[in-house]
């Protein structure tokens, strides 16, 4: 199959990877534990309000949680993009990120089910969500050893993505393009008795119309349909940040049991809304989740 020719940069790309670049030249002049909180304060207080944040997280509580409280929704504002500054500068750090993740314990009731699997080499396809910092349990299962794999969304703009498929190579590999191109390669991997990430929580019309927080959510099937073609266990992990904002404790759920894909899928959403009710400042509530 021949390989995409990737879009040429327009002047808009370039606008807006300069932006980042400078702001990334920035956040690197500042040692770790300053430059995460600082770019959540960016983030949360200058590029939310510009780039529409603001207004995408309000119109989603209003939604799915219409009874918050006016002083819920205030903290929430701030909050999320907070956490999304956070995240972003955590992928790029590399070696600082890794470093602070390599050794964190694999906690809850899914953790001695993973361990078994990587030690008789059986696939395992780790479900997550835009939530904490999603790339935090793979940081840490690659630096001990695990054969983890991840599926990532090209981004549209085809100089950010360079950097930023870079930036998150750092962390582990091997790393698969949604779509036809990594498909193959991916399946490959999951066969062969790695473990597959997967990042389960956008919008997509194409999935079963199932729900999340109570309303209808059209979800993608493919960790379903992957873990029953393939004898895969699909077990749902976390990386949730801690009050201070640079720490993390990675929680891993129990398996999800086998049945029909529909089934397996609404199990993924509820174990991770269960998980947003308890830190709802950790979830990207950014996303069209809902259409």
């Amino acid at each position: 199959m021949a390989r995409k020719t990737p879009r040429k940069p327009t002047l808009s790309d370039r606008i807006v990877d300069g932006a980042f670049r400078a702001l990334l030249w920035c956040a690197f002049r500042l040692p770790y534990r300053r430059r995460v909180p600082v770019a959540g304060w960016v983030v949360s207080r200058l590029v939310a309000p510009l780039a529409g944040y603001t207004t995408r997280i309000r119109e989603n509580l209003a939604l799915v949680c219409p009874d918050l409280p006016p002083a819920e929704v205030a903290r929430l504002l701030r909050d999320v993009p907070d956490n999304v500054g956070r995240t972003t500068i955590e992928l790029y750090s590399g070696t600082d990120f890794i470093d602070r993740v390599r050794d964190l314990p694999i906690q809850g009731p899914g953790a001695a089910a993973l361990e078994a699997a990587h030690r008789e080499g059986r696939p395992v396809i780790l479900a997550t969500g835009h939530f904490g910092n999603y790339d935090v349990a793979r940081g840490a299962l690659v630096a001990r050893g695990y054969r983890v794999g991840g599926l990532y969304k090209p981004m549209k703009n085809p100089l950010f993505n360079d950097h930023y498929v870079k930036a998150i190579s750092t962390i582990g590999k091997p790393l698969f393009p949604r779509g036809p191109e990594g498909l193959g390669a991916m399946v490959r991997f999951l066969k062969s008795g790695g473990m597959l990430g997967l990042v389960m929580d956008q919008h997509m019309g194409h999935g079963a119309p199932i729900t999340f927080f109570g309303k209808r959510a059209y979800t993608a099937t493919s960790a379903a349909d992957l873990a029953l073609k393939y004898d895969a266990e699909i077990i749902p992990i976390y990386g949730i940040r801690r009050d201070d904002g640079l720490n993390f404790d990675i929680r891993a759920e129990a398996p999800i049991p086998k049945g029909d894909p529909v089934t397996m899928t609404q199990a993924i959403n509820d174990s991770l809304e269960a998980l947003v009710r308890q830190h709802m400042g950790q979830w990207f509530w950014i996303h069209r989740r809902w259409k």
